[in-house]
């Protein structure tokens, strides 16, 4: 991976963002939210100085990570937005629009900043790509890997020549200190599918989403702790259902247990919650729809 630079470029805490660029080509992975879009445009700027950003590859749509699109194309209009076919069209409906508006000015208050939402119409998709499409820049060829279970619409990408693959966070989201949350609001077993999809590639790096990269060793163990702690989560609300608990009781147990120090600086309380509803919501149905076919 001697040939490529990996810079973070996030701007505030929570933000998604990282320039992965050579000589010959410029990519963001991800683009933070609306209220640090200018933030980050500046730190991509003191690293790229006159040079163009040739692509902006989105994982998936929420708003944490593609809100700051619109800032870059007024500074980059010749910059080729990527993202799951799916993303985009949910980036042509007004009311996902407004969704991605209102927890955007949610994460904002949370820092104390002004939520600078108002290019949100400006937000696109030039290039709609699918499992294995293949996004080439000069001499880097990133192949597009489908990864639902964290949304419908997540994709990673794999430059199989460096070893590399840009995460997404249906591989669940690491907070430092051995800390893995999991992240499947649309699909258990989607995500476990998409771990196994993974586990199939030649990897030596991964860029996680809001972390950074981890490497060789580390980057094996990441993936492997993942999903024993999706698995484990999965377990313990299957648990707890059976024991009659209510899921405000399982939100209480994974708020106390889970919500720790190294987790609230980039993981607002009320994303936390909602997406730890959504899961518990998902592991019952799919729980009770085995039941039922089995």
């Amino acid at each position: 991976m001697d040939d490529i630079t990996i810079t973070d470029v996030r701007a505030v805490p929570g933000d998604s963002a990282f320039l992965i660029h050579n000589e010959k080509c410029a990519i963001l992975y991800d683009s933070g939210f609306a209220f640090s879009g200018v933030a980050v445009l500046d730190n991509i700027k003191q690293v790229l100085g006159d040079r163009r950003l040739d692509f902006i590859l989105l994982t998936h749509s929420h708003y944490d990570h593609v809100l700051g699109v619109p800032n870059l194309l007024e500074a980059y209009p010749n910059v080729k937005v990527v993202a799951s076919a799916y993303a985009a069209h949910i980036f042509t409906r007004a009311s996902a629009k407004q969704t991605m508006r209102e927890l955007n000015k949610k994460a904002a208050q949370h820092l104390g900043l002004p939520p600078k939402d108002h290019l949100i119409e400006k937000l696109r998709v030039d290039i709609p790509v699918k499992d294995g499409d293949i996004i080439d820049c000069a001499d880097l060829r990133f192949r597009v890997i489908a990864l639902p279970g964290h949304t419908k619409c997540s994709v990673g990408y794999y430059l199989e020549e460096n070893k590399l693959l840009l995460g997404v966070e249906t591989l669940g989201v690491y907070f430092g200190n051995n800390t893995y949350l999991p992240s499947s609001l649309v699909g258990y077993q989607m995500t476990l599918d998409s771990f196994h999809k993974v586990k199939q590639l030649n990897i030596e790096k991964i860029l996680l989403p809001h972390y950074g990269v981890v490497e060789k060793e580390d980057a094996k163990n990441a993936l492997a702790q993942s999903e024993a702690v999706t698995r484990d989560v999965r377990q313990q609300i299957i648990t707890m259902f059976q024991n009659g608990k209510t899921n405000a009781e399982m939100l209480a147990y994974f708020t106390e247990r889970d919500y720790k120090e190294n987790v609230r600086p980039t993981y607002p309380i009320d994303a936390f919650l909602l997406n730890t509803e959504i899961m518990i919501e998902l592991v019952k149905r799919e729980y009770l729809e085995e039941g039922e076919n089995g």
